[in-house]
């Protein structure tokens, strides 16, 4: 019991320091309860198969999704419009529409799928996430107390006052005490996030380097030029490839790239962009992108029956299917990026045609920026000089392989990570759809697919449509500091039960407060498990305490709904650390939480709401 209690205070000084990882801290607990023979190296590594961490890593791939195809950015412009310019409606949107979603999906799911939005709109409102974020974790947990299903924990004691014979809870019984929690921890939030949640200085004074790929492409003039050509039934062009067109040195245009659509629907349907090739044959419905004057673009469209496209018209209509109007490039699989040339390039003095940027490098060159002056046009003759800026064009893993020549030029910025900023907006539909899936098939108990289940089908459709662009990048929106924190953390409520530390905790109650009255068993049961959630999860600490408050209740002679309803808000209204939530961990990096922030925050409401639930509960559930 000791060597557990030791365990369990040193990393929790730790953890309140803050100066080591809090992944590492939660490992070496882990492995001080292995070493010291407190659990089996089955029970210490059970977190890491645990239905809830998988479930995590999931749902981290489906946040992913929502935030890489702009859905997320879609919501929170909606929400935006109804909060406004003020930050208290929009505080206010937040809190009600995740209680309200945490009232029939796991909390655990209800952040997963707000966090991407919600940072979104921190982003587009000029807000802090640091002040949004953590309220929306909280707010999930108020959510669940709303009904049933809401969360683990009013299971858990609907279960046990079934068994003890008291009838099971009805879905809606937690409504009161769910809305009171939810007015409470609101009324609490307001003041105390502005200030306890200020922004870190690096967010204060973060600054975008380099330019962005739209900016890159508004500097040069390349919307200015850029043109549309749809190959439609019966052009000439169709079976032709660019080489047998000769529409450079007979129009003097350039072909940027080639828009290709598979699907016959807006929701299935994908966008393939691809550059002009000399191999690559048009095919009917092709669209190309052009850029040059005008007047020649028009004798080319003429001379092949090719339909030009104006900013009104849809690039492909066809069975309910259409894409965006708008003429201007996207970056989905093709992308731009600016190179400088060194002075002690072999490049210098030679003409773009005969360094031959397409065929060695597999990119086109679009402008040249010398000094002051733009070259747009005939770039095939000009000749590259010392300090010269090229814009290319080309796939990302092309443009990514341009570093690789450092000796002949700089790539300017970061294009892979400006790659990792475009959202895949035409994917936003599927999304959408993969999203309500999985939401309805957690919601409903009638669909006999498990959480974890329907949340890994979600992450794999995902990666699968498209959705993240490869199994790599969905890796990557996985937070594996979170996992490794609450999957290593798991055990050691294993380690407090298994030790006889819940026992304890128990005789003490009941040999302490049972005589005192039932309003100080109630206010001992709740402090007793809001404390233990301070160390072990809620779940695992409702297990424990039921049957405690159960006992304790029947041993003075009193009601034991209202001690057991104790045990479940205590359990789920835990905010005062990180790891006793899913939704506590998972907010945790994206607002740069550090565990004293919990305690500064949570911990005053954690107080807050137990001094109001010990008055509220009996008289919504007399003793």
């Amino acid at each position: 019991m000791w060597i557990t209690l030791i365990i369990l205070l040193v990393a929790a000084a730790f953890f309140i320091n803050g100066k080591v990882r809090s992944d590492l801290v939660a490992m070496c607990a882990l492995l001080g309860l292995l070493l010291s023979n407190v659990l089996t190296p089955a029970e210490g590594l059970a977190g890491f198969s645990n239905n809830t961490v998988i479930m995590m890593v999931g749902l981290f791939i489906v946040g992913g999704a929502i935030f890489k195809t702009g859905l997320a950015k879609m919501i929170s412009s909606r929400i935006l419009k109804l909060a406004g310019t003020s930050e208290i409606k929009l505080f206010l949107l937040v809190m009600l529409a995740t209680s309200g979603i945490g009232a029939f999906v796991s909390n655990t799911g209800t952040v997963a799928l707000m966090l991407p939005i919600i940072v979104s709109m921190a982003a587009a409102a000029g807000t802090s996430p640091r002040r949004l974020l953590m309220p929306l974790a909280f707010a999930s947990s108020m959510g669940g107390m709303m009904t049933l299903i809401g969360t683990p924990p009013n299971l858990i004691i609907s279960d046990t006052l079934a068994k003890a014979g008291y009838g099971e809870l009805a879905f809606f019984s937690f409504l009161p005490v769910g809305i009171i929690t939810v007015i409470v921890g609101t009324l609490y939030l307001i003041p105390a996030t502005k200030i306890f949640l200020s922004p870190k200085d690096n967010e204060k004074n973060k600054t975008i380097q380099g330019k962005s790929l739209k900016e890159l492409v508004r500097e040069y003039g390349i919307s200015n030029n850029l043109f549309r050509a749809h190959v439609v039934s019966g052009s000439s062009a169709i079976g032709k490839t660019i080489v047998d067109m000769n529409i450079y040195r007979e129009y003097g245009v350039n072909v940027l790239e080639l828009r290709r659509s598979h699907g016959n629907n807006r929701f299935v349907r994908t966008i393939n962009q691809q550059l002009a090739s000399p191999t690559l044959t048009l095919q009917k419905d092709d669209v190309l992108y052009l850029s040059g004057d005008i007047e020649k673009i028009q004798k080319l469209a003429a001379d092949f029956s090719l339909k030009l496209l104006d900013s009104h018209t849809d690039e492909i209509v066809h069975k309910g299917a259409q894409t965006s109007s708008k003429t201007s490039l996207d970056f989905y699989d093709i992308g731009v990026a600016e190179i400088l040339i060194m002075s002690s390039s072999s490049m210098i003095n030679r003409t773009i045609t005969e360094l031959g940027f397409r065929s060695k490098f597999n990119v086109n060159v679009l402008g040249i920026r010398r000094k002051q002056d733009y070259i747009l046009h005939n770039l095939g003759g000009e000749k590259v000089l010392g300090g010269d800026v090229l814009l290319v064009q080309g796939r990302w893993k092309d443009i990514a392989r341009l570093r690789n020549e450092s000796d002949n030029w700089v790539v300017l910025g970061e294009p892979l990570e400006e790659a990792a900023k475009v959202t895949l907006d035409y994917k936003a539909p599927i999304a959408a759809l993969i999203m309500v899936a999985m939401v309805a098939v957690m919601a409903i108990e009638s669909i006999p697919i498990a959480p974890v289940t329907a949340v890994l089908l979600a992450a794999v459709l995902m990666v699968i449509t498209g959705c993240i662009r490869s199994v790599e990048a969905a890796y990557k929106t996985i937070n594996w500091q979170t996992i490794v924190l609450f999957a290593a953390m798991l055990p050691m409520s294993t380690a407090l039960e298994k030790t006889g530390v819940s026992t304890m905790i128990a005789d003490y109650i009941i040999n302490n407060f049972g005589s005192s009255g039932p309003y100080v068993v109630l206010g001992a049961i709740y402090y007793a498990t809001s404390l233990m959630t301070i160390f072990i999860s809620n779940t695992v600490t409702a297990v424990l305490m039921a049957p405690i408050a159960l006992a304790a209740a029947t041993g003075i002679g009193v009601s034991p709904i209202p001690c057991l309803f104790a045990v479940t808000v205590a359990a789920s209204m835990s905010f005062a650390s990180p790891f006793s939530t899913p939704p506590n961990v998972l907010v945790m990096s994206a607002g740069q939480y550090t565990f004293m922030d919990y305690v500064k925050v949570g911990l005053p409401l954690q107080i807050l709401m137990g001094i109001v639930m010990i008055f509220a509960l009996p008289l919504l559930f007399p003793f």
